[in-house]
């Protein structure tokens, strides 16, 4: 089996999962001797990693698919991902797409590819919701070295009322622990300085794991321990994990970035009932009054939905509130979106969509006051920035601190490198003060 002289384009939607496994479905294409193109350029075949968390991503992903097709007409056209799980056949021919695979397939790809160019066999997707176990799947090199993006778990069992993706991933799967460990050692060795772990809901990692009481936390300690892996950083979690141990063991660990994207939805204790999330406004804040306790400058992100189903503006305004009672560095705002099949499509008082628009605008100006006032905070600390690609700004390189605030540094330092050095403003923009020529490398 190859795929010799087979020109092939991949086109990445959504989250960070969807980006390790488009890697990982590269990584084993070019194994049977693919050649790689961009999905602008004509390709043999087109593959959409596509995206299905609101309507809005079922519509981008169609759009990409209709693209590929218009690209090369005689191309396969291949819709892999979440909306292959939730979209329908029907929906998916309708764009053009020759396969479709869904979640559970990517892992075996290139042979399901060669298999259908060879023979013209059609693969049977697996029922999601009944897989289990983690399978096999590895990321062994990168285009990029500065960060990798590791996944470690899949699915969800939360179910919350307005979410679609425990029926696009199934129930919660994670990589055993070793296996994980040394996936992420061989990334390291290729010259990725940071590691970033995530999954679909990353704070089960480990529960499913029968024998073991392997947790999040063994995972981070272990990863910590690879002498390549200079910097440690988490995907989503939610908000129970974050007890006064866990913070504690986290500020212990110095490779660990202190930036928790802790998802919230809304600050309404009400509206979180209707979600079904099951934690309150107020345990929520406690654990934020945690992570503040035991790091100095953590940056706290998150989620936020404007308009779910019967809130009220009492409610929305007890979210708003919220959020700047919390101060968090960038909150990512979404109108929601009614999601077929899901508890929160048959609620009733659906919020008209000008209300949601208006919400959301409220939301958005005050992520940015509380994104400015965060950056500002920083002002005059030392920090480290990893060095990632030539900024828009002459003389300079972009890129990350810590707490991922975005840093100017000269070009001198080199790219893919982690330098030391104060961060100053100027203009709105962060740029890292070098002493005598040079920041310290370390």
């Amino acid at each position: 089996m190859d795929l010799k002289n087979l020109k092939i384009a991949f086109y990445t939607l959504g989250c960070k999962v969807n980006i390790y496994e488009t890697g990982v479905m590269e990584n084993d294409v070019v194994s049977l001797g693919a050649e790689l193109v961009p999905f602008t350029e004509k390709a043999d075949v087109y593959v959409v990693n596509t995206c299905s968390v609101t309507n809005m991503a079922d519509r981008k992903s169609r759009q990409i698919l209709h693209r590929a097709k218009k690209e090369n007409p005689e191309a396969v056209i291949v819709a892999a991902g979440c909306y292959s799980e939730t979209g329908g056949e029907e929906a998916l021919s309708q764009t053009g797409a020759d396969l479709v695979i869904g979640n559970e397939l990517k892992k075996s790809f290139a042979s399901v590819l060669a298999s259908y160019l060879e023979k013209g066999t059609v693969p049977v997707n697996p029922e999601i919701g009944k897989v289990q176990g983690y399978g096999t799947e590895t990321l062994r090199t990168l285009p990029v070295r500065t960060r990798a993006d590791v996944k470690v778990q899949d699915g969800c069992n939360q179910f919350c009322t307005y979410c679609v993706i425990p029926y696009a991933r199934g129930r919660i799967r994670s990589k055993a622990l070793p296996e994980a460990v040394e996936e992420i050692r061989v990334l390291a060795g290729t010259g990725v300085q940071e590691i970033v772990l995530t999954g679909i809901h990353l704070s089960s990692y480990g529960k499913d794991l029968v024998g073991t009481e392997t947790s999040l936390l063994d995972l981070i300690k272990a990863v910590h321990e690879i002498p390549e892996v200079k910097r440690i950083r988490l995907g989503s979690l939610e908000p129970r994990i974050v007890t006064e141990d866990f913070a504690q063991a986290l500020a212990s660990l110095p490779k660990l970035c202190p930036h928790f994207h802790l998802s919230l939805q809304s600050g309404s204790a009400t509206v979180l009932k209707r979600m079904n999330r099951h934690y309150t406004p107020a345990e929520y804040a406690e654990g934020v009054a945690l992570l503040r306790r035991y790091f100095k400058h953590p940056a706290i992100t998150t989620d936020v939905i404007a308009g779910f189903p019967g809130e009220t503006e009492e409610e929305f305004r007890e979210t708003l509130s919220f959020a700047e009672q919390i101060g968090f560095y960038e909150m990512h705002v979404f109108q929601y979106s009614r999601r077929k099949g899901t508890v929160a499509d048959r609620m009733k008082d659906q919020v008209l969509e000008p209300v949601k628009k208006l919400r959301s605008e409220a939301l958005i100006a005050l992520r940015e006051r509380m994104s400015e006032a965060f950056e500002q905070s920083l002002e005059g600390e030392t920090v480290e920035v990893l060095t990632e690609e030539k900024a828009e700004e002459k003389g300079f390189l972009s890129g990350y601190t810590k707490e991922y605030v975005r840093v100017l540094v000269p070009n001198a330092v080199g790219e893919n490198r982690i330098v030391r050095g104060v961060l100053r403003r100027e203009n709105g923009k962060n740029r890292l003060e070098v002493t005598d020529g040079e920041a310290e490398h370390l």
